[in-house]
């Protein structure tokens, strides 16, 4: 199955369903090839009901300010182009007021497929 992306975007967005305690949502994930690890931010975590507790676990993370330790959240069910994973391990991080994207997608999703991307009929494809 294949999904349509805006090629003249300076992004590949990805809808992607997340579900969660208090319901699902659907979010809009950069495609990020260049992610060791899908990121989403803490304010949707919080609202399909994520909690980061004390002690819980923390993973090192190089972001263009330095690199931080943030909180390893494992959703119960995450859904994109056309695959979905269980118990799927996430970041949890504080995206500014101005981003475009609800997080990234990235290649810990990807890992053991076969990723397509056709700029020139803008369609992306995982299998």
């Amino acid at each position: 199955m294949s999904f349509s992306f805006d090629a003249k975007q300076g992004l590949i967005i990805v809808r992607t369903k997340l579900y969660g305690i208090n319901g699902d949502t659907i979010v809009r994930l950069a495609l990020d090839t260049g992610a060791t690890a899908t990121m989403i931010n803490a304010d949707i975590l919080a609202l399909l009901g994520y909690t980061v507790l004390p002690g819980s676990k923390r993973v090192r993370m190089t972001t263009g300010s330095g690199v931080e330790f943030v909180p390893l959240i494992h959703m119960s069910r995450l859904r994109a182009l056309g695959k979905e994973r269980k118990n799927f391990p996430v970041v949890s991080h504080t995206l500014p007021p101005s981003a475009t994207v609800d997080g990234l997608l990235g290649l810990d999703f990807l890992r053991g497929r076969e990723l397509r991307i056709d700029f020139r009929n803008e369609q992306i494809t995982l299998r």
